[in-house]
């Protein structure tokens, strides 16, 4: 089984979108994370879905420290211990286990390595479903094309994020999902803000008021402006601007209902 985010997987070529060079390039089945090791996050994490060929496996795996880098390069176990911090999973356990049983099993449980994940507030509630049902809804969208999408997902590291044990807590996510229409290359793009979760002024995480998961579908470019990556054809590629919504617009989605695909 091939390590690593293909470029390939989908008819029209599309890159991983590209960090600062400083950034490590960590590859596992099916995926990819490019990793910033000075704050110890992901900058970028690409994977490859095969809608077609998912399976409903156990859950299995333990988060472990990737032994390929230095663990302080690395957000660990001392972050999330004691507090109401999760793990939460970029490439999502799920995602890549496609194919083979054995292939599968092997994927989903390269997805507990840290450097795929980022800090959380806990008590999520029906915007963090919505969030992470956002890859199912563009799934079930595809089956009538190519049945395969590419999924990148990542904290946006801005230099606001509040200090915590040695690393900065980002306040927002990002999230970008692309697909084969029948007239080319689709993407979708979305953002999730947890700033009303986060206490910054001693460190702590306050108890989450109803709501406080905002989750947006925005413009790609607004993806781009707020991080800083290279997109290539992902931010041409956006189903907003041909819906006629204009590009500094961000939906707020309460519901699938909300989706522009």
């Amino acid at each position: 089984m091939p390590d690593g985010y293909d470029l390939d997987f989908l008819p029209t070529r599309v890159p991983l979108p590209r960090p600062a060079p400083k950034a490590t390039e960590l590859t596992y089945p099916r995926f990819t994370v490019l990793l910033d090791p000075e704050r110890r996050l992901a900058a970028v994490t690409g994977v490859n879905i095969d809608g077609k060929l998912l399976r409903e496996l156990p859950r299995t795996g333990e988060w472990r420290l990737d032994p390929r880098i230095d663990a302080r390069e690395q957000t660990g176990p001392e972050v999330y211990s004691r507090n109401d911090l999760d793990r939460g999973h970029l490439v999502r356990r799920r995602d890549p286990g496609w194919g083979d049983v054995e292939d599968a099993r092997a994927a989903t449980e390269a997805t507990f390595f840290y450097p795929n994940a980022a800090p959380q507030a806990a008590g999520f509630n029906q915007s963090r479903e919505l969030w992470l049902g956002l890859e199912d809804h563009v799934l079930e969208y595809a089956e009538a094309t190519a049945q395969r999408i590419s999924v990148f997902t990542a904290p946006v590291l801005g230099a606001g994020d509040p200090p915590y044990r040695g690393i900065r807590v980002p306040l927002r996510f990002w999230k970008i999902a692309a697909w084969q229409a029948p007239d080319g290359l689709s993407a979708a793009g979305f953002m999730l803000d947890q700033s009303e979760l986060v206490e910054t002024s001693d460190g702590l995480f306050a108890v989450p008021p109803l709501g406080a998961f905002r989750t947006f579908q925005v413009p790609i470019s607004e993806i781009a402006a707020a991080t800083g990556l290279e997109l290539g054809p992902l931010a041409p590629a956006d189903v907003l601007p041909r819906r006629g919504v204009r590009t500094t617009d961000w939906i707020p989605l309460e519901s699938r209902a909300d989706i522009v695909l």
